[in-house]
């Protein structure tokens, strides 16, 4: 069964209480526990890891690519959290380590801030989820596998 890597950036672990009106009530808890039943439901495995710190996620995404060339890995769905808007190390780990990958926003971060309207993410991603809430990180690992998955 290959796996799917749900990478969640900076400040994500405090969702469920860091400014409800915006990103809800679920907490990163709530959110890991949904993909890992998406996962379930598709037929692969799901693992979540969260990091305030760049490198950790870097290191990740190296990691899933090996995993990508190895066949046990399918690719990552990220939300990069404020990295989206400042992190060319994040855009060149995806492209370096050539592993497909959603990128994902729970608001609709075009409707927001205008610093929030540029992602150096999307250039590197397979596709984009933005808007949908929490409901975004079910439809990207939807349309991770439904784009990657080989049966």
């Amino acid at each position: 069964m290959k796996t799917i890597l749900v990478l969640n950036g900076p400040n994500l672990n405090l969702l469920g209480q860091r400014e409800p009106a915006q990103y809800g009530s679920t907490t990163l808890q709530d959110v890991e526990a949904m993909c890992v039943e998406a996962g379930k439901r598709l037929g692969v495995a799901v693992k979540c890891l969260q990091s305030n710190h760049e490198g950790v996620l870097i290191d990740a995404i190296h990691e899933a690519g090996r995993g990508v060339k190895a066949g046990s890995v399918l690719g990552v769905v990220m939300n990069p959290g404020a990295y989206t808007h400042t992190s060319i190390a994040l855009f060149d780990a995806i492209k370096g380590a050539e592993v497909p990958l959603i990128e994902i926003h729970i608001s609709n971060v075009h409707a927001r801030e205008s610093f929030r309207h540029h992602s150096y993410i999307s250039a590197a991603a397979a596709g984009i989820v933005v808007g949908f809430g929490v409901d975004g990180y079910v439809l990207a690992i939807e349309g991770l596998v439904r784009k990657f998955h080989k049966s």
